[in-house]
């Protein structure tokens, strides 16, 4: 199982973190639009971490199997939380003067998702996934 960690710092870490996901989905043979759908996600889950957070971490796991290319993203942070997730999944949403398409948007993009906050640590983990030929 490979994995990859990039510590989400400042601007510079998000091109890290979205080139690293890139990279490993191409190699395990995504398409271009896979590898755009997981740098698009990994972008935004990362933006949010500077923003709201100021530091964490991103972790891209290789979790393929003999019939399964796939991929987990987990972005963590020890931010003040997400006090309404709810409010939060809503396309529009938003208390940092954004659009509010990241974590809804975020979730289109990925085959599963998953979010878990509260105040000092906030979670998430998408997974991208393709059956092998």
């Amino acid at each position: 199982m490979t994995k990859t960690l990039v510590e989400i710092l400042d601007q510079r870490d998000i091109i890290t973190a979205r080139q690293a996901g890139r990279n490993m989905v191409r190699s395990l043979g995504f398409g271009s639009a896979d590898q755009t759908r997981v740098a698009t996600a990994i972008s935004e889950l990362t933006r949010n971490v500077i923003q709201y957070a100021g530091e964490g971490v991103c972790i891209i796991t290789d979790e393929s199997n003999d019939s399964m290319n796939r991929i987990r993203v987990v972005v963590e942070d020890n931010g003040p939380g997400i006090a309404d997730i709810d409010k939060a999944m809503m396309d529009g949403f938003s208390t940092g003067k954004s659009l509010g398409a990241g974590l809804p948007g975020t979730r289109r993009l990925a085959h599963e998702f998953e979010i878990e906050s509260k105040p000092g640590h906030t979670k998430v983990s998408i997974v991208m996934k393709r059956r092998k030929l």
